[in-house]
Formats: structure tokens, C-alpha cells, sequence
């Protein structure tokens, strides 16, 4: 095949397998499959599950992959894998996978941070991403606020972290006590469509912070412990829990910090793009207020589709294929997982595991 080789992805870093194909920012196909079915009985994620889930289901959804672009395995010219952050044990089967493929195609192999295969996600859809541009970062265990140049040559800079619970752990961990369904961040959603967002005056933490440091940090826990308490009042009380009119005003607070800072982020920084990435970017109301505060300051927003949301490994491919086009260096075939990876850099390439004894 004429031009950049096609890069396969594989994402294995939670509970979602995934793989995609890449080439020169096109994205030719991707397959997912979840294992969140399996997870939902336990309230969250078992590591053993999802590593299981993976070894069963990579071989198919890398073939599904394939069989949408209409390509075999001879047409991959380069593989990507995320090896961190993530659950160990998921990792692993990933990384073991693209090993396998890297090594029996004689093709390139590089490892990937997931973080930044959400950044990477966006291009997909709208095309490279302004040099700089602001990057919010929204998922199950990550809330970040970055200033993106490069994002596979230059380092990438974090104005802001989550300080305690993400955005993602908070809205898991009250829609359980609201009694609604895992995942919690869909769920909290559906029920919010029917209720009213200033119903309850839930507090939008770090939205004042006294320490300059911290105004672009965030913090979940705070209002994860209000919203619980509210609905610890209601039942006490005897009183139906208004779920409903709960999860909307929840939402609200979280859409609200979430957006405030990232939009005055781009102002202080004088960047004129906001890149909105992870599952939370799938939120109606992140989308919805983001949207409005972004056409008020004349900053442009983009958000990848839904589908591209959350963990798939087209993301990752996309990471692979700028990379690529970057020349930059494969990883060894050694690669080794990192579940504990700081974002640094969107190649992500840790020291091999030392010798046994």
C-alpha cells in the first residue's frame, strides 16, 4: 500500500478491548468489545475480569478491525499498543498481543501512553490539533487541564490535575448511592434529563482556590461526599430520594467546574482551541455548557464523536500514526508495562522488567 503504512492500535488498559487502524490521520476501521456486562454486578471494576476479557476477545476484535477497512494482516506496517497507564494485568495482555503481531509482521512496534490516545482521539474527526492548543481530559480515574503543542515531539504540560476523585470516580460513586446502574457517568446522565439542575445547591469545589497554584486542579471528593449526605437526609427523613432533580444538579456541578476552568485556562494562556476528550466528554451537559462558554469567548471547541470517546484502540492507532509520520523511535520489543505512567509524553516507552534473580 502507497503512502505512511497503516498503524494498527490495541487498547487494553481497563475493561474495553479495542483495536484500530490508522493511516496518515485516517481512521480505515476499529472494533470494540466491553467487558463491562461482567463488571457491573460488582460495582466497579475486578482487574481479573477485564484481564481475562482481553486475552478472549483480542483476536476477534483485532479481526473485526481488519475486516472494516477491508485489509489483512500483510497491509500493517506498524503496531501501537497503550502500555500505561492502566490495570497491570490488562496491560499485559495487550502489550503481549502486539508483541506477537509486531514481531511475526517484522513491523515497527510502539508503546503509547492512553492518556494521550484521548488527545489523539480528536484528530480523527477534525484533523491535527492547533499548535497550541488546550486539552481537557475527562475520564474514569483522570481529570486534567494540559497545554498541548506537539503532542508527539513536545513535552506536554499540565496546568491542572485532579487533586483526589476524577470527574469519572464521582459520578460512579454517587450514582451507587443513588441506587442507579455501573457505569455510573451514563446512568447519572439519563436520570438527569428529567430532573432540575438547581434543584440542589451542590458546592463547585476549587472554583476559588486560595493558593494560585491550584486554580486549574480539581476536586471531586468534596461533592461526592455532598451529594452523598443529601441523599443520606432524604432516606433518614423517610422521604423518596428525588434522583432525579439529584443527578441533574450533580451533573451541573460537575459540567460547571469542569467548564469554568477550562475556559479560563485558554484565556490566561491565550489559546483559542479546547480539545474535550474522555468518556466524560460523552456527558450531554459537559458537551452542552462547554459549547455555550466556548461561543461566548470566542474560543473554538472540539469534541471527538461519542464512539471516540471512550477507551477504543483507534485512538491509540492514531497516537502510532503520528508517531510514524514523526520518525520517531519504535520501542524494543521488551516494552514493558508502566500502570502507573505520568503523562509526559505521548510515546510511552518504560524500561524493561530486570532479569528474575
Amino acid at each position: 500500500m502507497r503512502g505512511s503504512p497503516v498503524v494498527l492500535g490495541i487498547e487494553s488498559s481497563c475493561d474495553e478491548t479495542g483495536a484500530g487502524l490508522v493511516r496518515d490521520g485516517k481512521l480505515l476501521g476499529h472494533a470494540v468489545a466491553s467487558s463491562m456486562a461482567e463488571h457491573a454486578r460488582f460495582g466497579g471494576v475486578v482487574p481479573e475480569i477485564a484481564a481475562r476479557a482481553h486475552v478472549h476477545s483480542m483476536q476477534s476484535v483485532v479481526d473485526k478491525a481488519l475486516a472494516e477497512a477491508g485489509l489483512s494482516f500483510g497491509d500493517i506496517g506498524a503496531v501501537a499498543v497503550t502500555s500505561g497507564p492502566g490495570l497491570a494485568g490488562a496491560l499485559q495482555v495487550g502489550v503481549a498481543a502486539a508483541k506477537g503481531y509486531a514481531y511475526a509482521l517484522d513491523v515497527p512496534l510502539y508503546g503509547v501512553h492512553h492518556l494521550a490516545g484521548h488527545v489523539a482521539a480528536d484528530t480523527l474527526e477534525h484533523g491535527p490539533l492547533p499548535e497550541p492548543c488546550m486539552v481537557l481530559i475527562v475520564s474514569g480515574g483522570h481529570t486534567s487541564l494540559l497545554l498541548v503543542r506537539d503532542l508527539v515531539r513536545d513535552p506536554i504540560l499540565h496546568l491542572g490535575d485532579t487533586m483526589d476523585d476524577a470527574a469519572g470516580e464521582c459520578f460512579d460513586k454517587v450514582a451507587r448511592v443513588f441506587g442507579l446502574s455501573y457505569p455510573g457517568g451514563p446512568a447519572i446522565d439519563r436520570a438527569a434529563q428529567s430532573g432540575d439542575p438547581k434543584a440542589v445547591a451542590f458546592p463547585r469545589p476549587l472554583t476559588a482556590p486560595r493558593d494560585r497554584e491550584n486554580r486549574f486542579a480539581f476536586s471531586f471528593s468534596g461533592l461526592k461526599t455532598a451529594a452523598a449526605r443529601w441523599a443520606e437526609k432524604h432516606r433518614a427523613a423517610g422521604l423518596e430520594l428525588p434522583v432525579a432533580d439529584g443527578a441533574a444538579s450533580l451533573q451541573e456541578a460537575v459540567a460547571d467546574v469542569l467548564t469554568r476552568k477550562a475556559v479560563a485556562a485558554c484565556r490566561e494562556h491565550d489559546v483559542r482551541t479546547l480539545v474535550v476528550v474522555g468518556g466524560v466528554a460523552a456527558n450531554s451537559r459537559v458537551r452542552s455548557l462547554a459549547q455555550a462558554r466556548c461561543a461566548s469567548a470566542g474560543i473554538e471547541l472540539r469534541v471527538p464523536p461519542l464512539g471516540l470517546c471512550t477507551d477504543n484502540g483507534a485512538m491509540i492507532a492514531a497516537v502510532g500514526d503520528l508517531l510514524v509520520r514523526s520518525g520517531a523511535q519504535p520501542a524494543p520489543l521488551d516494552l514493558a508495562v508502566d500502570p502507573s505512567a505520568p503523562l509526559e509524553y505521548a510515546a510511552l516507552t518504560p524500561l524493561p522488567l530486570p532479569a528474575a534473580g
